[in-house]
């Protein structure tokens, strides 16, 4: 990217507004990463919270890459009619249902199981499930629900699916720009202190996501970039402010002012689709994207995460998963 486009792209990034919406995309349009080819041989990729909005949309662009689409949700009625919904967006669309609470680690456990016994491979795993809780909810394991659906269950769904992610596989985090706001500095993962609010667990967990995401991939295939060793590389995103559920019913009037702005679900899962797709994506790991270029994870700069905060969420999750770090490779 010459300097010009350079400094077009950052201060879209800077100014938020016009870089987070449909403006940004629009522009960045123009120079961006090409479009990934379509799949040369037949891929199976995992998307979480496929009943709808971001999910649903991610589906559907893969398909269109000749990707089969597992959509994993809580509603086994929602996912049959997002998949009715992406075979009439894409005619040669092949979608399967699972049915799984990512909150749940029981269910997520057996989702593990049934997929790793239907299929010897999977190309990709799309942690896309979202909520905002209302008030705090615990999961079926006791932990709070926004932490378990973000972090708990994904990490523990990318650690069992590990046996059939190999090669040139991928594992995208959709976080959100709403994580810049609060660096990652606090061991109160659960949320047990202060007045509750939805929308700061999701904030924090969407943080948390893009801290995982980058110990995931270096404990899998070493330091960010380049990719080394075999195993999937390990990406965070954010797509933007996308006209979706997660947007207009979680944050109403935020939608009815940006509306006129609001980026597409296709547009939000750009990117997500990118990144699964795009053989430049697997040429780096533990990076987090926004319009198919890699962004700073802090800004301003000196917003920094506390090392400490960091480990301990490494720990808490082990202890809370019972995964077994040492089969990442790295530990």
């Amino acid at each position: 990217m010459n300097p010009l486009l350079r400094g077009v792209d950052v201060l879209l990034d800077r100014t938020v507004v016009p870089g987070y919406s449909r403006i940004g995309s629009t522009v960045r349009r123009r120079f961006w990463a090409p479009d990934p080819e379509p799949f040369g041989s037949p891929v199976d990729v995992i998307v979480t919270g496929g009943s709808s909005g971001l999910g649903a949309a991610t589906a559907a662009g893969l398909a269109r890459l000749g990707a089969r689409v597992h959509l994993v949700g809580r509603s086994a009625d929602r996912l049959e009619a997002s998949a009715r919904r992406v075979r009439q967006r894409v005619s040669t669309a092949e979608v399967v249902v699972r049915e799984c609470d990512i909150s749940d680690l029981d269910a997520v456990a057996r989702l593990v199981d049934d997929v790793t016994t239907d299929l010897d491979a999977v190309h990709a795993v799309v942690h896309s499930a979202g909520v905002v809780p209302p008030e705090r909810t615990l999961s079926a394991q006791g932990h709070e629900s926004a932490f378990a659906t973000h972090v708990l269950g994904p990490v523990a769904l990318t650690v069992g699916l590990l046996p059939v992610l190999q090669g040139d596989s991928r594992v995208v985090f959709v976080s959100s720009g709403g994580m810049y706001p609060v660096p990652l500095r606090d061991t109160d993962f659960e949320y047990e202190r202060g007045d509750y609010s939805g929308l700061t667990a999701y904030a924090r967990t969407k943080r948390m996501q893009v801290v995982v995401g980058e110990q995931l991939a270096d404990r899998i295939t070493g330091d960010h970039s380049p990719v080394t060793e075999s195993g999937p590389v390990v990406h965070s995103m954010h797509p933007g402010w996308a006209d979706t559920p997660g947007v207009t019913d979680s944050i109403p009037g935020f939608a009815k002012i940006m509306g006129p702005i609001l980026r597409t679900d296709t547009d939000g899962a750009d990117t997500i689709v990118w990144l699964c797709a795009a053989p430049e994506a697997a040429r780096s790991t533990g990076l987090f994207w926004h319009d198919r270029a890699p962004r700073p994870t802090h800004y301003p700069s000196w917003r920094t995460d506390d090392p400490a905060a960091r480990d301990a969420l490494w720990y808490t999750i082990v202890e809370a998963t019972s995964i077994d770090p040492t089969a990442l490779g790295r530990g």
